[in-house]
This record gives C-alpha cells, sequence and structure tokens, in this order.
C-alpha cells in the first residue's frame, strides 16, 4: 500500500505542488497586482518559456546520470550569435533608411544560435565519453569557455540588431484576451513538449536514455552503445539550449555576452522539482515543464506580494533541498 501511495505522490507531487504554489498566491496577492488576470498568467506562461526549453534538453541529461552546467553560458552565446549575423547582414545599404532583416534572415540567425550551442553540446558529450571525466567537471569547464566565446564574438559588449520578427516571439498582448493570444514562443514550447515526450515514450532512444541512467553496465551488458548515446542527449541538449537561446534574445532584442548568469541552476532546479532524480534512470518531460512554471510562478507571484528577490532565491533553494531530500529518501526506502 504504501509503494502504490508513493507512487502516485511520484507521478502526482509536481502537479499538487503546482496547484499548491497558485493557491497561496491566489489568497495572498492584493486585488490591485491583477494575478489572476488572463494577462498576468499569459506573462507567467511566457515567463516560462527560457527555463522549460532549456529543461527538456536537462531533463535528457539527468536521466541518463549525468549534469550540464553550462546551458546558461550557452544561452547567452545563442543570443550573441543571433545578433550578430542580424547585425552583420540585416543593416541596409549607406543612404537608405533603416529596414528590417526580412524573413529569411532570422530565421538564417535563429539556426545558426541553435547549430553553435548543439556544437558545444556535442564537445561536452564527446569529452565526457572519450576521456571518461566526471560531467560535473567538463561542463563546468564549458560554462567558461562558452561565456568566453559569447565575450569574445560580441567584443564584450551587449549587440544591437535592426527590427526583426525574432523580437516578436516573446511579446505578450496585453488587449488581446482570447486565449489563443499567447506569445509564439509559448507555442513553440508546447509543440518541443508534445516532441520530446514522444521521443521519451515512445522511442528506442528515449529508452535508451533511462537505461543508460538506471545502470549503465548493464546497459552496456545489453548492447547499448553508452558512448554514442551520451554524445546525442548532450548534443540534443545543447539543440534545445539553442532554442531557449532564441527565445532569450526575442525577450531581450539584442545580444547579450554576460546575460542568463545562473540561469542553469534555474533549469536544473525546473528538472528537479518536477520529479528528475540526480541519480539519474528518473524524470520527465511533463514533469519538468510544472517545475518551470512552479519557478515562474513564485517568481511572478513575490513580485506581485512585493517579497524581495533575495526571499525568492531562498524560497527556491529550499523547494530544490526539499525536492532533493525526497528523492533520496525514495531511494533509500526502495533499496
Amino acid at each position: 500500500m504504501n509503494q502504490k501511495i508513493a507512487k502516485v505522490f511520484s507521478l502526482f507531487g509536481p502537479f499538487l505542488g503546482l496547484i499548491f504554489v497558485y493557491l497561496i498566491f491566489v489568497f495572498v496577492a492584493p486585488a490591485t497586482s491583477n494575478f489572476l488576470s488572463l494577462y498576468s498568467t499569459k506573462t507567467i506562461l511566457t515567463q516560462t518559456v527560457v527555463i522549460a526549453i532549456g529543461a527538456f534538453g536537462m531533463t535528457l541529461v539527468i536521466i541518463s546520470g549525468g549534469i550540464d552546467l553550462s546551458v546558461g553560458s550557452m544561452v547567452a552565446l545563442g543570443t550573441v550569435v543571433t545578433a550578430v549575423i542580424l547585425r552583420r547582414f540585416g543593416q541596409p545599404q549607406p543612404g537608405l533608411e533603416m529596414e528590417t532583416a526580412g524573413v529569411w534572415l532570422p530565421l538564417l540567425a535563429a539556426l545558426a544560435a541553435v547549430a553553435a550551442c548543439a556544437f558545444c553540446g556535442f564537445l561536452s558529450g564527446a569529452m565526457i565519453s572519450l576521456f571518461r571525466i566526471v560531467p560535473f567537471i567538463v561542463t563546468l569547464g564549458m560554462m567558461q569557455i562558452v561565456r568566453g566565446a559569447a565575450l569574445g564574438i560580441s567584443e564584450q559588449s551587449t549587440v544591437s540588431t535592426p527590427p526583426n520578427w525574432l523580437t516578436g516571439l516573446m511579446k505578450v498582448e496585453p488587449t488581446a484576451g482570447a486565449w489563443y493570444s499567447m506569445a509564439p514562443g509559448v507555442w513553440i514550447m508546447l509543440f518541443l513538449l508534445g516532441l520530446m515526450f514522444t521521443v521519451l515514450r515512445y522511442t528506442v532512444f528515449g529508452r535508451r536514455v533511462f537505461a543508460i541512467g538506471s545502470n549503465e553496465a548493464t546497459a552496456r551488458l545489453c548492447g547499448i552503445r553508452v558512448n554514442t548515446n551520451r554524445v546525442w542527449i548532450y548534443t540534443l541538449c545543447g539543440a534545445l539550449t539553442g532554442v531557449a537561446s532564441v527565445m532569450s534574445y526575442g525577450n531581450l532584442s539584442v545580444g547579450d555576452p554576460t546575460g542568463a548568469m545562473g540561469m542553469e541552476l534555474d533549469i536544473i532546479a525546473a528538472v528537479v522539482i518536477g520529479g528528475g532524480s540526480l541519480s539519474g534512470g528518473e524524470g520527465s518531460i511533463v514533469g519538468s515543464l510544472v517545475g518551470a512554471l512552479i519557478i515562474a510562478i513564485l517568481r511572478s507571484g513575490c513580485v506581485a506580494v512585493g517579497i524581495p528577490n533575495f526571499i525568492q532565491n531562498i524560497v527556491i533553494g529550499a523547494i530544490i533541498i526539499v525536492a532533493v531530500g525526497v528523492d533520496r529518501l525514495k531511494h533509500s526506502r526502495a533499496a
């Protein structure tokens, strides 16, 4: 009976936590904050996009028993790559008025950002697999390398860009009240949610990710190419982080090499709060989205109530510790 209760709590715990956190601010937030308004809800969903998309990739890494501390730096690099391409090729000819960057150039810039981040993920996965270095150390070093690359490419300053449609990806319409008027970035997030859920749940690759994280030695005995799959896992994590960087650029409208400082912690926190185990073998895409929503609601609710930023960080840190503690307790009882 206890095992059944534990299984139900494991499945629905993040959802219950989301409802609990939301209800707290429903009753605590002042009426003047409009916390319950549709515009506020759309804003919270938009604020979730970057963390959630990054968490989708991190979910794969954590399920496989790894970690990636470089994702925050990759988000910064992606914004810089996007902005540099747009500024370099999107400027009008001398003597002409400022023009938009067109349709194809922003798309190519976004693809370049995704490719750059995917390459960084590939390098991390390759070094972990080939040299058998602990993922924490490799990605800690990669975090510094990628941040340095972002600063170098941008010449240590923010990169402004000509007007382009990427800046509208994270735009929330305050007057449009219909549910379908959400920011385009939210729809991209939901599309990636369905795609990654399908990959993890219904593909051979998804089953291999769980197998590697549950028991790497057994996975090798079963014929799974652990090193090859690990490289793919980190590469896919980098690609998804690249998509998150494009969303971040859409929010900032500039390339910022110093941006996304500490974002890797929020992304890891979203996965852990959503039920991912740092021991590997457990986690879900939907749970990671719920974790990202909890973080977004906490930050938005704290602003509505007037709670300082440092209190927000303390609360989120405490939630991470509790989530990891519950996971450890669950595993110790199972053993």
